[in-house]
């Protein structure tokens, strides 16, 4: 049996939106989880995943401990001399990328997003494109989300010895399924993500403060990962908005919604846009790359220029004027445009092709 190694910066994302790719990769290889928190161990072991808990800052860069994670990848490594590594997010993707380089095991990357990383300019930029440089050169290859990501490395000089694009981590069919349309008289917009200036959260209250009403209400659903709660607790107490909070199964949230509202400033691929389409919810979307892709506008939403409140409260509007029916329709059609390019089973496929003609060899 071959060892596959997994490096991961969240039990939870690998296991919400790749899991299936980990199940192919059980059929026959033994596959190990370099992963730092517990929260969905107990199913991955189950599976028959072996776990590797690693400590991982997901954010900024200290260099004492990016060498120290570095370190712990490369002895992680050498001891378990795997046939195949498979790394996700940056972190994972440089550190882990460039361990395995070093180590010669063959190795495939995914971009999952750029964030705000490349808006940067001067020696910051350039240190990022180094580090990406000697991270993924070696990868046997690197799956995008988007073509805008791609093009960018490759202006850049960052590459590798293969790329290929998917739609994403795609969405579960089955997890996230279809249901009817809500049949109640009041609209509901749901915030999927976390909360911070670059998902969109500020243009987002705005709306909140320009269009609530008895009839028309402003959820909030992921975790506040910057310092906005005082002003959340406080907009929630004056009935504004509502906390749902983090969730790990998110699909009765989607379900209860009249429209997903995803507001980022950058995406790989919007999880949270393509699992509202899939439950036959309308969407509101940044028109951006890694949103673009994912709805079509006037048909399955309504995109607008992210950061830019009063484009986000006109396409509100514009929701807002539909009757149930044309609310209901594009749902529908988010679902149909869903099952035609976003089934997870042929993300699956994709990744399994690069690790059979790896592992083959």
């Amino acid at each position: 049996m071959s060892k596959v190694l997994i490096l991961t910066n969240s039990s939870g994302g690998l296991y919400d939106f790749r899991n299936e790719f980990v199940q192919a990769l059980l059929c026959g290889n033994q596959v190990y989880i370099s992963m730092p928190d517990d929260v969905k161990e107990k199913e991955l072991v189950q599976e028959g995943c072996q776990i590797i808990k690693t400590d991982i800052n997901r954010r900024g860069i200290n260099p004492l401990e990016d060498l120290k994670l570095y370190r712990t990848y490369s002895r992680m490594m050498k001891e378990l001399k795997p046939d195949l590594v498979v790394t996700y997010t940056i972190k994972p993707n440089i550190y882990g990328g460039y361990a395995a380089a070093r180590r010669k095991i063959p190795y495939i990357a995914t971009i999952t997003g750029l964030g705000g990383a490349f808006d940067r300019s001067g020696i910051l930029l350039q240190l990022i494109v180094s580090m990406y440089k000697a991270g993924l050169k070696k990868a046997a290859c690197v799956f995008f989300q988007n073509e805008e990501n791609r093009g960018i490395f490759q202006r850049l000089g960052i590459t590798a010895k293969k790329t290929r694009m998917v739609m994403g981590s795609g969405v579960n069919l089955e997890r996230h399924r279809y249901e009817e349309y809500p049949a109640v008289e009041e609209t509901r917009f749901l915030f999927v993500g976390r909360v911070m200036k670059e998902r969109g959260i500020l243009e987002y209250i705005e709306a909140a403060k320009a269009l609530h009403s008895q009839r028309v209400f402003f959820d909030i659903m992921g975790y506040c990962d910057e310092d906005y709660q005082d002003m959340l607790d406080y907009l929630e107490q004056e009935g504004i908005v509502h906390q749902i909070g983090f969730h790990t199964e998110v699909h009765p949230y989607l379900t209860a919604a009249s429209a997903i509202v995803v507001a980022s400033f950058h995406e790989g691929m919007s999880n949270a846009l393509i699992e509202g389409a899939a439950t036959g919810r309308p969407v509101i979307a940044s028109n951006i790359s890694g949103c673009l892709e994912a709805f079509e506008e006037g048909t399955t939403g309504f995109g607008f220029t992210p950061g830019h409140a009063d484009e986000l409260i006109h396409a509100m509007k514009k929701f807002l004027a539909l009757s149930y029916e044309e609310r209901a329709k594009m749902g529908r059609l988010a679902r149909e445009k869903m099952e035609r390019e976003f089934d997870r089973k042929l993300v699956t496929g994709e990744y399994m092709d690069e690790v059979s003609l790896i592992l083959s060899k």
